[in-house]
């Protein structure tokens, strides 16, 4: 399904958000992005859940933290997920939509994959041991102006940043850069994928263009903890959300598949996700 906002212009316009306004969200705006949350869906048939609690973090007493990463907040968004194939990436699919609907709604939010409590904010919004719980967001009015540490954390983490197209989208093979002329009318669309965000901006994503069809990997470091390979399953999700909407913005069409990679030679630490294959080819 489209999300109904200016997909490209928001892509561009959202950024993360870490210092807000220390007041809560306005009751119309709290009704207004969960009626939104709930006319969500995903194009992996997988069931994603929202969660919203307003809490003050700095309250005396208060559980539930953000490990200072996050000023001024009160209110919390959370996304949890049966434990099933294509979960992990219809959940961050899914949250990158709301939050992106959230960004053009004025608000401010931002990822957070690690630097929270799980185990508070899960009881408390009361998350089901069963299913998967990757992440939260704050949602709130920001600041006029940057703490110190959320500009030190943008500058460590090179927040601003991507790769380039030759490290992360591919002709055929993992060897041959695609460029923007062969990706013709998907360009915007992979341009938009590039600009996702992710967990430590480590930008997980690759993709080959093989014929028509456009599929989809995640890569992780030799010695990246279980945790880590799930939360860039997540991030992946994002980053298929950014190249889908966009694609329906631009008036194209296709389905995501799984297809068989027998004839692409993955390398090591990289997992096949799914593919995209266009109208054009569906029809053949």
């Amino acid at each position: 399904m489209k999300i109904n906002i200016p997909v490209q212009q928001t892509i561009k316009k959202r950024n993360s958000v870490r210092s807000y306004e220390a007041k809560k969200l306005s009751t119309q705006d709290k009704e207004k992005l969960m009626a939104y949350a709930d006319s969500l869906t995903n194009p992996f048939g997988v069931k994603v859940n929202f969660h919203i609690i307003e809490k003050d973090l700095e309250s005396k007493g208060e559980k539930l933290g953000t490990y200072g990463v996050i000023k001024g907040a009160t209110t919390f968004l959370g996304v949890s997920v049966e434990n099933t194939e294509l979960g992990l990436e219809a959940a961050g699919y899914e949250f990158e939509n709301l939050i992106l609907y959230a960004t053009h709604m004025g608000l401010g939010t931002v990822w957070l994959a690690a630097t929270f409590s799980r185990d508070s904010f899960m009881s408390a919004m009361g998350i089901k041991e069963s299913e998967l719980f990757p992440a939260i967001s704050p949602v709130g009015y920001p600041t006029s102006k940057r703490s110190l540490r959320e500009s030190v954390m943008r500058k460590t983490m090179k927040s601003d940043q991507r790769k380039p197209w030759k490290d992360i989208f591919f002709k055929d093979n993992f060897l041959t850069p695609l460029t923007e002329q062969d990706a013709n009318e998907y360009a915007i669309s992979l341009e938009m994928l590039r600009l996702a965000p992710s967990a430590t901006n480590a930008q997980p994503w690759r993709v080959i263009k093989k014929g028509e069809v456009y599929h989809f990997y995640e890569t992780h470091n030799a010695n990246a903890k279980p945790e880590e390979k799930l939360i860039k399953k997540v991030d992946v999700g994002i980053g298929l959300s950014h190249f889908h909407q966009t694609t329906l913005e631009n008036g194209l069409s296709g389905k995501f598949e799984k297809l068989s990679q027998d004839n692409i030679d993955i390398p090591e630490n990289t997992n096949y996700i799914i593919s995209w294959i266009p109208e054009e080819i569906n029809k053949k």
